[in-house]
């Protein structure tokens, strides 16, 4: 049998941006299943987990109507911009995830970049790096 991930209660509500009572109240109302560690902590299962993750997701709507193959895209609003003549660093907060860009400062100006302004980070990466907490088992 394969080694299935769990999770504790205040961990999964971590992952997920929510509070420990939400996930419990998805454990009362069965939207999550529950069972008890060798502690005898509360967890739930990693994968029922990331399920829940994907269908509770809160996407923002891409403004830009624009169709592209890059499926990872982050709408969200420019917090921080540094710029010189020649280049620029440009930092958005998308949801909880904070992207940064770096990219010629001719085009923010082409692009209105502006603190406040949404914008999107669209990421096409030949290379993604997937780390593991505390290594994998």
């Amino acid at each position: 049998m394969a080694f299935m991930p769990q999770i504790r209660i205040k961990d999964a509500a971590l992952y997920l941006g929510v509070s420990d009572d939400t996930v419990r109240r998805w454990v009362d109302n069965g939207v999550l299943e529950s069972q008890k560690d060798e502690t005898g902590r509360a967890v739930v299962d990693g994968f029922a987990l990331a399920t829940v993750a994907r269908q509770n997701a809160v996407l923002p709507e891409d403004p830009s109507g624009v169709g592209r193959s890059a499926r990872n895209r982050f709408v969200g609003l420019v917090t921080d911009i540094v710029m010189d003549t020649v280049m620029a660093q440009v930092e958005l907060q998308c949801g909880p995830h904070r992207v940064v860009s770096l990219m010629s400062s001719e085009a923010v100006r082409e692009l209105g970049l502006e603190l406040g302004s949404v914008a999107i980070a669209v990421v096409k990466a030949t290379t993604v790096i997937v780390e593991t907490p505390n290594g994998a088992r």
